[in-house]
């Protein structure tokens, strides 16, 4: 298999972003591309179509690659559930959760085979790979037993390029460090450098780029803008401050309550896309304000999330917030929060067991802990009983821990294509809860739900956006733009003939 390797200075420098717009160039081209990344540290994950758990980047790399995402792509997932320790999805499903120090000791072994399998698969399937590192290579107390970086590039034997961020300072040092730091058969496979998020006039850096090149002997590929704004699904914490800091004041103001543990913060991207809305992250009560609607997302703990929503007295302001007639959603872990009860019957979420805590109360609902996680893609309609629109289905999927059981008379939400109902619709729908994650990607609920806001607001409602369509044309701005700035046909070169001489 042929490829190129994708890997940084530090986190957060735009791997995730190159790799996707890559992926997208080469499929524009006609090559049968496929994204990897071995081993990913993230709670913003994808399901796919098999019922799989995979790395969220990976997922959108295999759309902007216009192939469909499969566990090779990403055969080991790491979720943080505290600070010390880590649940491990392994080819798709969650199998044990260690420290980072049980982790390095005793998955190693296996980690290095999954990943040669997955690499040997992908390579029957597919002509390209694009493979994403993670962190920096050079992480000297890892390096010994690292599953992220060379030692993929040496599995795969491909070329490695290493992507540095100009925007927050010291281009030059991270560059030179990081590869004076790496073993001289590691620096071998290194064929260029490319210089992340440029802001200004380029020409006042030509001297930096030659000054680069003559001092590591090795070529500055391109140098991209800066991307205000790119809408591309981020990975990581990192990516939350990156993707939702773009300045935007919108009419609407809607407020998500930004738990420690957050997972799958990409089911609030779509509104990005709403010019009329403002997503503010909220952390303390101090930055609560007086929103028009509360989203609480997804958690991988979500007892200790909602403790802490306790500690810091977000749990009053909601409840008021609710009281005054507010919205408020809660997807997930959100929704669990919702309900009267949280039980941790096997000390799943907790290490506990039979561990109680008191949810908000704002739904008549108990959640269980059990052992086991349901993973799905999921369609849906809108229950019968919430009287609304008789709109196209629904489509999403389910990552949770937990059963919840709403009381008699509670009315669901949905009604998935199994049969079974979902979540709560209370109050005229001004108090939502559901365990379909992608709920607002679905452009007809989002519109109606955001009318629904604008109508009490006495704003005038507005017509339906297709977030897909505007995605797929954002992958294709996206790789024309990189392309101007990088040197094409010689990373093409460098991934068709490396190892061929």
């Amino acid at each position: 298999m042929k490829g190129i390797m994708i890997q940084g200075t530090a986190s957060d420098v735009g791997k995730s972003l190159i790799v996707t717009t890559l992926c997208r160039i080469l499929s524009n081209e006609g090559v049968r591309v496929t994204p990897f990344k071995s081993q990913n540290m993230s709670n913003n994950s994808y399901v796919t179509s098999d019922g799989n758990e995979i790395g969220r980047a990976q997922g959108i790399q295999a759309e902007a690659a216009r192939i469909e995402p499969s566990v090779w792509m990403n055969p080991i997932l790491l979720k943080p559930r505290s600070a010390q320790d880590a649940e491990i999805v392994y080819l798709g499903k969650a199998i044990e959760t260690l420290s980072g120090s049980g982790y390095r000791d005793h998955f190693y072994e296996k980690g290095l085979a999954v990943i040669k399998e997955s690499l040997q698969q992908l390579a029957t399937e597919y002509d390209v790979v694009v493979i994403e590192g993670a962190g920096s290579p050079v992480e000297i107390n890892l390096k010994d037993r690292e599953l992220v970086n060379m030692k993929v590039a040496e599995l795969a034997d491909i070329p490695v390029v290493l992507v540095a961020d100009i925007d927050r300072g010291g281009v030059f040092a991270s560059i030179v460090g990081t590869l004076d730091l790496l073993e001289p058969n590691e620096r071998e496979r290194v064929v260029g450098v490319i210089i992340n998020k440029f802001r200004g006039d380029l020409s006042l850096f030509e001297d930096g780029i030659q000054w680069l090149e003559e001092k590591t002997g090795v070529p500055v590929l391109g140098v991209l803008p800066f991307v205000e704004n790119h809408m591309i699904d981020g990975e990581d914490s990192l990516s939350i401050r990156t993707q939702f800091s773009y300045p935007k004041k919108g009419t609407l103001d809607i407020a998500v309550i930004h738990l420690p543990f957050i997972s799958n913060y990409s089911d609030l991207e779509p509104f990005l896309y709403e010019e009329d809305v403002t997503i503010r992250w909220v952390k303390n009560s101090s930055e609560f304000g007086q929103p028009d609607a509360i989203i609480l997302p997804g958690t991988k703990s979500t007892i200790s999330d909602m403790q802490n929503l306790r500690d810091k007295q977000l749990d009053i302001l909601i409840k008021k917030h609710v009281a005054n007639g507010g919205f408020i959603v809660g997807i997930c872990g959100g929704y669990q929060i919702l309900g009267e009860e949280l039980i941790d019957k096997e000390g799943r979420d907790t290490n506990i067991p039979n561990y109680k805590v008191k949810g908000l109360g704002m739904i008549p609902a108990t959640t269980t802990f059990y052992q086991d996680k349901e993973t799905n893609q999921v369609n849906a309609q809108y229950h019968k009983a919430t009287g609304l629109p008789a709109f196209q289905g629904l489509e999403g999927y389910e990552i949770h821990l937990g059963k919840t059981t709403v009381s008699k008379g509670g009315i669901p939400f949905l009604t998935f294509a199994n049969g079974e109902d979902d979540g709560y619709f209370g109050n005229d729908g001004h108090i939502i809860g559901t365990y379909l994650h992608h709920l607002f990607h679905n452009d007809e609920w989002r519109n109606h739900w955001l009318n629904m806001i604008r109508k009490k607001k006495g704003l005038p409602v507005q017509e339906i956006k297709s977030i897909s369509e505007y995605k797929d044309k954002r992958f294709n701005i996206l790789a024309n733009e990189m392309k101007s700035h990088i040197k094409w046909d010689l990373m093409k070169k460098l991934i068709h003939q490396w190892g061929s001489k």
